[in-house]
């Protein structure tokens, strides 16, 4: 048993605490918001986030970062734009010798930095963990099996989180390819926006893998241009968080597409959002990585100028399609 801290009360935070305890960890589960961590420790039900689960009495539920001080292993599960923050907050208070895992899926607007690069420049730690696959929360609150990679330079980090989170019904899978698995799963939230427009208009099965497979082949142009294995976008952090993410109505990213085709604006859409599209910050910053590494991102720019430059989304999919002729 290991004593660990979930830095993060949103849907998949609160998840994650639930897998970790069932595991046989002891937990305790930091809410950045005090109202959340009250709502929490009330109810056991986390209303705001992941209504309708029950959050087991053995989860210590707290606002106070102090109290997270003598945990084994950290989980930090907060949106990446707000991560740094986070890593401020926690600074003198997670030593430098504890693992940390992200656990996050996003780019940071201002600097292009990952979750790792972000948690290594705030703490100065190196023991870093990437997890990311095809995890929808609610599945996964309902008992639902499935599965996610734990990438680490350092193999035997990775083999750590590996064994703390495996259950019969939760495979873990190990990488030593962070970079990849924290691009596969940032970037595979653009492309959901894209699907979720495509359902919107209901342009078809069809229409819904050629985006995916395409998606995929900007995703794995732009990682293998930054350095990381191309084997990894095949894999749970790629192909698989991409296919759950662009065919599941539970994912915010889709829905987000959705809106925007039936002629939402995004400010509305955000608006009335309790929890936080990752996709829709990554867009911007992954279309200036595009720029930056030389790579054509062709659905990423489209939907980057449908998010920023309020294009219609369907003269942005007529030019997707009228694009000129090129090899697969």
């Amino acid at each position: 048993m290991k004593k660990i801290s979930v830095l993060g009360a949103g849907a998949w935070g609160t998840t994650l605490a639930i897998l970790l305890a069932e595991a046989g960890n002891e937990v305790t589960l930091w809410a950045f918001e005090k109202e959340v961590a009250d709502e929490i420790n009330l109810s056991r039900e986390n209303k705001s986030f992941l209504p309708g689960f029950q959050v087991p009495e053995n989860i210590t539920i707290t606002n106070k970062s102090d109290i997270t001080k003598e945990a084994d292993l950290y989980f930090i599960v907060v949106p990446t734009q707000f991560l740094r923050s986070v890593c401020q907050k926690f600074k003198k208070i997670i030593s430098p010798e504890k693992i940390i895992v992200s656990a996050s899926k996003g780019i940071e607007l201002n600097t292009l930095k990952l979750p790792l690069e972000i948690i290594e420049e705030e703490l100065g730690h190196k023991k870093l963990v990437a997890l990311s696959g095809p995890n929808l929360s609610k599945e996964i609150a309902q008992g639902l099996p499935a599965a996610a990679v734990a990438a680490a330079n350092d193999p035997t980090l990775a083999k750590t989180v590996q064994e703390t989170l495996m259950l019969e019904r939760f495979r873990v899978y190990a990488s030593q390819d962070p970079l990849g698995v924290e691009l596969g799963g940032a970037l595979k939230n653009v492309i959901a926006i894209a699907a979720g427009v495509v359902d919107g208009f209901k342009l078809g099965n069809n229409a819904t893998a050629s985006l995916i497979i395409r998606g995929m082949a900007e995703i794995s142009r732009l990682g293998k241009a930054m350095g990381a294995k191309p084997a990894t976008f095949m894999g749970l952090s790629g192909m698989g968080d991409l296919i759950t993410t662009c065919g599941s109505k539970l994912s915010r990213n889709h829905c987000v597409g959705e809106q925007i085709s039936q002629g939402k604006k995004l400010k509305d859409i955000l608006a009335s959002m309790k929890s936080v599209a990752e996709g829709v910050a990554t867009a911007k910053a992954a279309q200036a990585l595009a720029k930056k590494y030389q790579v054509d991102m062709p659905v990423t720019n489209e939907i980057y100028k449908v998010l920023y430059e309020d294009k219609n989304p369907l003269e942005s999919i007529n030019d997707l399609m009228t694009r000129n002729a090129t090899s697969e």
